[in-house]
């Protein structure tokens, strides 16, 4: 390993770790010493890659949500060229209530929510590495799809926000009602449920708008 390679990795471990300790204590709570050792690595290794406890805060959220950024932006992969379009669309709903369901993107709301006062730059950014980039990806695939006859949506923008709507509004009523973990199959019926609707509004003439049900 060079030695380039394993600082890179040595502050990964310590962005992990930092996320993982201010998820569960939160930004005052949260110390160093903790941290570096959560990681690993000897206390004065975290000032040396990151240089105090607040940019290791907003180091670590940023980090965390490029990642969730990502994870959500491939679940419309299948939307890609897709032949059997309730069948992507069931399949990408599906894995977008996955990632929605997992811990870490809820932490990082929590977190970010929680730091607004003192790092009010930090919310807008999470957002645009998301959220945002989760609508811009999702109203593209659904433009090209309507560009190539496979849906109608005069405003994919709108179009995209309205599918999310459908995902996020019902998961985020069930957590207020005390279940913050779904069973795969309820999530499952949330998913198909949403893009029937989607495709009563959206969808092709001619076409049912019936989604594969169950996993795809």
């Amino acid at each position: 390993m060079t030695a380039t390679r394993g600082r890179i990795d040595k502050r990964q471990a310590i962005l992990d770790a930092a996320f993982t300790v201010f998820a569960e204590r939160g930004y005052d709570q949260a110390c160093v010493r903790e941290i570096a050792s959560a990681a690993g690595v000897a206390k004065p290794t975290v000032y040396n890659h990151l240089s105090d406890k607040a940019t290791l805060f907003r180091s670590a959220l940023r980090a965390a949500a490029d990642e969730v950024g990502a994870v959500c932006a491939a679940a419309v992969e299948p939307l890609r060229d897709a032949a059997d379009v309730p069948r992507a669309l069931t399949e990408t709903a599906q894995l977008l209530l996955a990632a929605c369901s997992d811990e870490r993107p809820r932490a990082l709301r929590r977190l970010a929510l929680s730091g607004s006062t003192a790092f009010p730059e930090l919310l807008d950014e999470i957002q645009d590495a998301t959220s945002v980039r989760l609508r811009s990806a999702l109203a593209d695939r659904l433009a090209r799809l309507t560009l190539a006859g496979q849906l109608r949506t005069p405003d994919p923008d709108i179009a995209a926000d309205q599918l999310l709507a459908l995902l996020t509004g019902v998961l985020e009523s069930r957590s207020r009602l005390g279940s913050r973990e779904l069973p795969a199959a309820e999530l499952d019926t949330i998913a198909t449920a949403a893009v029937r609707t989607f495709l009563s509004a959206y969808g092709t003439p001619g076409e049912t708008p019936e989604p594969a049900a169950g996993p795809v």
